[in-house]
């Protein structure tokens, strides 16, 4: 996941010491944040004078035509629209950049629909807009995978409530840009914290049912659906690689992997008439307690010496609540 530096939330360095600083520590974007602010420009025109890094700018505005020239004049790399201040506005085209539309966590994923065909990525605002410090609203976890649903060739950014824990889960839903203010500037230096935002040693305050897939959004089978078409489609419509089953209460029986499926039609190749599902079902699959923080998840997986890409997720009864898949981190991050 990139890393999207927000210039604006360091009140106490120069500028160009902030942007220097930043460079050696090899930052992927600097954020600019312009709410019709033409002064905006003139910061991005010094930017240019002494650092190469890609400009990722904020246009909060219901005339953004106005600014286009100077955008292209500074061949600003970023552009990205605010679709509550554009008051019917809708872009066609006319920058050189790459477009981004940006929502708040109020806005339903449902009103973007039919308004990207112009627009290359989507920036969820997951704090209140301008406010510095403030909590990521974990309504976006939720949104995020709405969007990747409805828009699966669109790239995802984040702005706001961004720290390591929240860093680590955005990378896990392959999120590819975070933009990140106070943390990078607050109590520890720039070198500390971009190091924080790429690993995985954190401080924990989201639980597993923050950010999990919901049962809405998983492969799940009952005990009526035990047939090797069932597993078979299942599998195939969630592209998760696995499915879950469950029984009659909705606890965990056990899970059918692409694995454990390859594994049986090898073992029966010769007689595919003695495949079944019952020999294929691993029936004690690592799992989560939904309540586990993601330092608790972490060092669950840890115990273990082979890869884990998903892990179903249950409540204290057994009974199946979700998953959390990891393909978008490889096993060094954990």
């Amino acid at each position: 996941m990139k890393i999207s530096a927000s210039l604006y939330s360091s009140k106490d360095v120069a500028l160009k010491d902030l942007v220097e600083e930043l460079d050696q520590h090899k930052i992927d974007f600097f954020h600019i944040d312009s709410r019709d602010d033409e002064s905006v420009f003139d910061d991005i025109a010094k930017i240019r004078t002494y650092s190469s890094t890609p400009i990722d700018l904020h246009l909060i505005s219901a005339n953004p035509e106005k600014y286009f020239d100077r955008i292209n004049e500074l061949k600003v790399d970023h552009v990205t629209l605010q679709f509550e201040d554009l008051n019917g506005y809708e872009y066609t085209g006319g920058l050189n950049s790459d477009m981004g539309l940006s929502i708040v966590s109020n806005t339903p994923i449902s009103a973007l629909e039919g308004q990207f065909e112009h627009y290359d990525f989507i920036l969820f605002m997951a704090t209140t807009p301008g406010e510095s410090g403030g909590q990521f609203d974990k309504i976006n976890f939720r949104k995020i995978r709405e969007f990747r649903k409805m828009f699966p060739g669109k790239s995802i950014h984040v702005d706001g409530g961004v720290n390591d824990e929240v860093s680590f889960i955005l990378r896990n839903m392959g999120v590819r840009v975070s933009v990140v203010g106070s943390y990078l500037f607050r109590d520890q230096s720039v070198g500390a914290a971009l190091l924080n935002l790429k690993t995985h040693e954190i401080d924990s305050h989201f639980q597993v049912a923050d950010f999990m897939r919901t049962r809405t959004e998983i492969p799940l089978l009952n005990r009526s659906q035990r047939g090797l078409k069932d597993v078979l489609q299942s599998i195939e419509e969630h592209k998760l690689g696995f499915t879950i089953l469950e029984d009659e209460q909705n606890q965990l029986e056990g899970i059918v992997s692409n694995a454990d499926l390859r594994r049986e039609l090898l073992a029966h190749v010769d007689n595919p008439s003695d495949i079944t599902v019952e020999s294929m079902i691993n029936r004690n699959p690592i799992s989560v307690n939904e309540t586990s923080t993601v330092e608790d998840m972490l060092k669950q997986i840890r115990q273990f010496t082979f890869p884990i890409n998903y892990l179903p997720v249950v409540d204290s009864n057994n009974r199946v609540t979700g998953v959390v898949s990891f393909l978008n981190l490889v096993k060094g991050e954990l």
